[in-house]
């Protein structure tokens, strides 16, 4: 049985090894670029030297996701041809020498901003010198052109007929992988709140809650690409709904772990001044205990709610959700209880006290499914608004193709019935 799970693994290892973005990014970027080469040999005017301003833009241009490769494709063909037409300009007034560099380099840069070539700002200035280097300013030009364009050309069609894969599987991932290690954060504190917790070890929680600010800056890189992946895409129906699921489900958690880390600095505290003392009453912190592993199950199933595509998995994923929330409520009206007779009893640290039913408050409110279909609600409509704001014509183009779409199926559905 060993035998038969390790075979299984190292056949599913390669599997995993080709669909890492890196090796995937690899692979096209090298395909692209050889076929780039290959084309710009046979069309390029200048047979004195290899074509390699082809290769190398298809190396840039072509980027993991179709909407990166639209956009660096246009900014770097933008960014070759303001050099050249720089360096032309240059070559019909003045020759090569340190000043006339020197001022090709500062009137180059500042084209690269004016046109807007924004990381390939250096790039204008390079073409420039390359084509001011020479004699023959006017061929290689030309040829410095055609190169970019061949090379521009060849990486978008390799986007457009092997379609870019979808990054929204690995960004669901992250987000889960973030849930989980959340969830283990509430528990070990949820133990330490049953318990007589050290004032060092519930500031290692402390330290720990920080460090989840990391982990969510790597989640928002991979949710990024996959936001990407979805533009543009053809492979991909109602790409928006898909972004803005995924953004306010990673911003619910970002929530979610700043809350805990105030909630650790209160234990934290609480533990510093009430050391040897235990954090709560016996009853308190078992409750407490209980609470937080509630919750922490239910920020699991928030995520895998948020990461789940299948319209039947989605439901059965909010129903589950919906039953861990209402457990946790009837267990966070529990607490208030307890924590308001422990307060009758010694009023010392009230604050701190009141303080833990709040954060938790605000991690069940953030979590809710009512709360989270206003969320999307909202990010639709402002990410609509901001559509029409930005491409009105295309906005009424598109509104006056669905109004006569709609009234075509109409009268379709009249004439059948």
């Amino acid at each position: 049985m060993r035998d038969v799970r390790e075979s299984a693994a190292s056949a599913v290892q390669p599997v995993k090894w080709l669909r890492d973005p890196l090796v995937v990014q690899a692979l096209r970027s090298a395909a692209a670029a050889s076929i780039a080469y290959v084309i710009a040999v046979r069309l390029t005017p200048d047979k004195s030297a290899a074509p390699l301003t082809a290769p190398l833009t298809a190396l840039l241009v072509v980027q993991v996701t179709l909407y990166a490769t639209l956009k660096m494709s246009f900014r770097r063909v933008n960014a070759v041809v303001a050099g050249v037409l720089v360096a032309i300009a240059f070559s019909q007034l003045v020759g090569l020498s340190w000043w006339s560099l020197a001022l090709l380099i500062v009137a180059a840069l500042g084209v690269g901003h004016l046109v807007r070539a924004h990381e390939f700002v250096a790039e204008v200035a390079i073409s420039a010198m390359l084509v001011l280097g020479v004699t023959s300013h006017g061929s290689l030009a030309w040829a410095r052109v055609v190169e970019t364009l061949i090379g521009a050309i060849v990486g978008l069609a390799f986007n457009l007929v092997l379609a870019p894969p979808v990054w929204v599987e690995q960004a669901g991932e992250s987000i889960e992988g973030l849930a989980r290690r959340v969830r283990q954060l509430m528990l070990r504190m949820g133990e330490e709140a049953a318990d007589s917790t050290p004032w060092h070890e519930a500031a290692a929680r402390l330290h720990e809650a920080r460090r989840l600010d990391h982990d969510i800056g790597e989640v928002d890189e991979d949710l990024r690409q996959a936001e990407d992946s979805l533009r543009f895409n053809p492979r991909v129906r109602e790409g928006l709904l898909h972004r803005v699921v995924l953004r306010t489900g990673l911003d619910t958690l970002e929530i979610c772990t700043v809350v805990m880390r105030v909630l650790a600095r209160t234990f934290t505290d609480l533990a510093k001044v009430r050391e040897p003392e235990p954090l709560f009453p016996p009853e308190t912190g078992a409750t407490i205990q209980q609470l937080l592993s509630e919750i922490a199950d239910a920020v699991v199933s928030f995520a895998v709610l948020v990461t789940t595509s299948a319209s039947d998995d989605a439901e059965s994923a909010e129903e589950r959700l919906s039953a861990e929330l209402r457990q946790a409520a009837v267990t966070r009206d529990r607490l208030a209880q307890l924590l308001l007779e422990d307060v009758r009893r010694d009023a010392r640290q009230w604050q701190l006290q009141g303080a833990v039913l709040t954060e938790v408050d605000r991690i069940i409110d953030e979590m809710d499914t009512e709360h989270r279909s206003r969320r999307l609600l909202e990010e639709l409509d402002r990410h609509t608004r901001e559509q029409r704001e930005r491409m009105p014509r295309l906005t009424r183009l598109r509104d006056r193709a669905r109004s006569r779409l709609r009234r075509r199926n109409r009268k379709a559905a009249g004439r059948r019935s």
